[in-house]
């Protein structure tokens, strides 16, 4: 059996998980309120204090959803008490993030500042020439962080471009000149 997908996921005081009709899993917590749908296969029970998640067979695509499906309704959970944050660190020089209101204005060194906007249920804030992306949906969290990655990502030479705060950047060494 799959080791993810057997674990019981504890629900928090505070939380309530719901389970609809065609697995419609719904999460409310102190953060706010998560929906979403999930395999229809998967068997999902909550008892008492914990949600358990059950596979009908042993098929192979069976095994791979049941620890999908647990890790998703896990992350649910965490996202409505804890939430999640993504930092990413701006390195260059001349290289500028700032914030006002919900727009984030990045000066990457092209000809013009790159506007962006956050999206629903996502916070972005500044702090220097760090950014942090806060929200309680893990995926939204994670796309919109590698969305402002991928306006300058990180070049190997100078390490110049935006990179997220636990990435490290395999550097090259550059030309030599002639003797």
């Amino acid at each position: 059996m799959s080791r993810i997908g057997r674990m019981p996921i504890a629900i928090p005081a505070g939380v309530t998980v719901e389970v609809a009709e065609n697995n419609k899993v719904t999460v409310k917590g102190p953060k706010g309120t998560l929906e979403r749908v999930l395999p229809a296969e998967m068997e999902i029970k909550v008892e008492g204090a914990q949600v358990q998640v059950n596979r009908p067979n042993d098929i192979k695509k069976m095994k791979s959803l049941h620890g999908l499906t647990r890790t998703l309704i896990n992350n649910m959970v965490v996202g409505v008490t804890d939430g999640f944050e993504k930092k990413l660190e701006v390195n260059g020089v001349g290289y500028k993030a700032a914030k006002s209101g919900k727009k984030l204005t990045l000066n990457l060194g092209y000809s013009h500042p790159v506007e962006m906007i956050d999206p629903e249920g996502i916070e972005t804030t500044v702090d220097g020439l760090n950014i942090t992306v806060k929200g309680i949906d893990k995926e939204k969290v994670g796309q919109f962080a590698a969305e402002i990655r991928d306006k300058r990502r990180p070049e190997p030479y100078k390490g110049k471009g935006i990179k997220y705060a636990d990435e490290t950047i395999r550097r090259k060494v550059g030309k030599t000149g002639k003797k």
